[in-house]
């Protein structure tokens, strides 16, 4: 049966590269059949999901164990051609009915368990992380309501390899034990090949060169687009997602001529830029908590402060610590002049570049010296500089 991702696809050298699906839209999709054939009594080879995107996805159903009381089956992760370590795995969902209202969701075997503070999940918590979690019970609910099912559903989400494949991952870094994380924002997989996600960058900013634009909105990825809708006051023009290439970017626009840019970015990303890492994806650095705590240093929070930064797995708790003291004016004070200075680095100076730093908890925490002008132009269109 024919599914949306089946005409999606990205070009690279006039090669076709498709795109694929989450572990989390595999986790919905395994649980609403089970959940189906579980209501119904009936087995089912293939199940149909909308992914947050909107795309709707037919998967094949496998491993189906029904009894009684439960089911299980599991959906195969696809991601297309990207690159992903979780290719190709299976994801399984068991459902079974309870007495109590509403959906009820747990990780077994193969998905990892938040042991750290910071991350989405509480410590404790199965690693499927809030959209997968949106996503089932969503898809659930309808299940329960096209079945006349008032009571309620227990499931359990299980990857037999995902033991062995978080070894591959940052997960245990991060405070994630013994497997790997349902993932995905959009549902969807897009192909990650870094040489074909850079063509598509320069392509996209060829094509904006063409249209008159001379000054980028730039962002790395969902959060920083979402910022620029709900927190920035002014009316802009549309963002360019650059993903980790923030170099690259930089590159490309000073090769186009064009005359400015702006970048808009959660801390998470943009504080790796202070320390002159251009490519922040975590294999090429990750030493955000480093440069929080020098940079707080400089700005003279405590010896104590200091070393709890060091601790954090995320920017936001190294935040909060530099909130304590009342140090995060000071110290995002030196992370912008650092952000700056590497931004006018790489860009030789032929461009006009600045940025916008913020956090979910604080909204905007700092703006290099430019920021305010860009903006002011952007909001204008007005890409003469």
């Amino acid at each position: 049966m024919k599914s949306d991702l089946d005409d999606m696809y990205i070009l690279k050298n006039n090669k076709k590269l498709r795109y694929g699906y989450t572990t989390g839209t595999c986790a919905t999709a395994a649980s609403k059949a089970a959940a189906m054939m579980l209501l119904t009594n009936q087995q089912m080879d293939m199940v149909q999901v909308t992914t947050p995107k909107g795309i709707q996805l037919n998967l094949e159903v496998l491993e189906i164990h029904m009894t009684t009381e439960s089911v299980t089956c599991a959906i195969r992760k696809d991601a297309g051609d990207d690159p992903d370590v979780t290719d190709q795995i299976l994801i399984y969902a068991s459902v079974k009915k309870t007495d109590k209202e509403g959906i009820s969701l747990d990780g077994g075997m193969g998905i990892g368990r938040v042991t750290k503070k910071g991350l989405e999940q509480e410590v404790g918590a199965s690693a499927i992380n809030k959209v997968p979690r949106q996503m089932i019970k969503e898809h659930l609910e309808e299940v329960c309501r096209s079945c006349n099912y008032s009571k309620g559903l227990e499931v359990m989400i299980y990857a037999p390899e995902g033991k062995e494949i978080a070894k591959k991952t940052f997960n245990e870094r991060l405070g994630i034990m013994g497997g790997i994380s349902i993932l995905g924002t959009t549902g969807i997989v897009e192909p990650m090949s870094e040489s074909a996600l850079i063509d598509s960058i320069k392509s996209e900013m060829k094509i904006k060169k063409a249209e008159g634009t001379e000054i980028l909105l730039v962002t790395p990825g969902n959060y920083g687009q979402d910022y620029i809708k709900e927190g920035l006051k002014y009316e802009l023009p549309d963002s360019m997602k650059c993903s980790n290439y923030i170099g690259d970017t930089i590159d490309m626009a000073v090769e186009l001529h064009m005359k400015g840019i702006l970048f808009v970015s959660h801390i998470g990303k943009l504080i790796k830029v202070a320390g002159g890492i251009m490519n922040t994806h975590s294999r090429n650095g990750d030493c955000r908590a480093e440069l929080m705590a020098s940079c707080a240093i400089l700005a003279d929070i405590s010896y104590e402060g200091a070393k709890r930064i060091l601790h954090t797995i995320t920017t936001d708790q190294a935040l909060e610590i530099i909130a304590e003291e009342n140090k995060i004016v000071e110290t995002m004070n030196v992370i912008m002049d650092k952000i700056q200075f590497y931004l006018n680095k790489r860009s030789y100076g032929r461009l006009k570049i600045g940025a916008i730093v913020f956090s979910n908890q604080y909204g905007t925490l700092g703006e290099t010296e430019n920021a305010k002008e860009l903006l002011k132009l952007l909001a204008k269109s007005e890409t003469k500089i």
